[in-house]
């Protein structure tokens, strides 16, 4: 099995098991609406790049953040209870935009499909 096979297996369950965490232990209401979207291991599984959006578009990603962040050591604690991996990734936070992106696209969409002056 090649390393950067390895490293997308790896991403997965990160992305899966941190997930559920954020849903089931973490009790930080600035986490509450954010889901992840991506994971990316490099390949000698020394950092994961966990990408995140906020559900409520109106949300305000910094303060997520800082949520995360603020959850960073629990998050791996909890990682490394449930992963069987000789050390857990150091996680790194990063806000994706193409959720965001994503939302004013079809708000565009919309006006222009539900236009009156058409």
């Amino acid at each position: 099995m090649t390393e950067t096979r390895r490293a997308h297996r790896v991403g997965d369950l990160i992305l899966h098991e941190t997930a559920a965490i954020l849903q089931r232990h973490v009790k930080d209401p600035r986490v509450a609406l954010v889901t992840i979207t991506g994971v990316d291991v490099s390949p000698d599984l020394r950092v994961a790049k966990v990408y995140f959006s906020c559900l409520d578009p109106a949300a305000d990603p910094n303060n997520a953040y800082r949520g995360l962040e603020s959850a960073r050591g629990f998050i791996r604690r909890e990682l490394g209870k449930h992963l069987q991996l000789k050390a857990v990734p150091e996680l790194r936070f990063i806000f994706d935009t193409s959720v965001d992106r994503g939302f004013r696209l079809q708000e565009v969409i919309d006006s222009v499909r539900h236009d009156p002056e058409e």
